[in-house]
């Protein structure tokens, strides 16, 4: 059950991150979405999903890891 819940929990942002180079992607073969007034808006808004969804991610992985290794040490001890 955790790691679904761990996958869910991961799934989200890859999919955020996934629209933000899908958003960038469109800005530059000139397809907009109605919804924003400029190209420029456009861009900056899938940079910020981007970087948002892969900052999660790496931190998330960084957590994981430095929560194993910790683990570890006081195994050995």
């Amino acid at each position: 059950m955790q790691r679904n819940l761990a996958l869910i929990i991961l799934f989200i942002p890859g999919l955020i991150a996934a629209f933000g180079i899908k958003l960038m992607r469109d800005t530059l073969f000139n397809e907009f979405y109605p919804i924003f007034i400029y190209g420029s808006i456009q861009f900056i808004v899938g940079l910020i999903l981007f970087a948002g969804g892969l900052v999660f991610l790496g931190g998330f992985i960084i957590y994981r890891d430095r929560k194993k290794r910790n683990q570890e040490r006081k195994t050995q001890s």
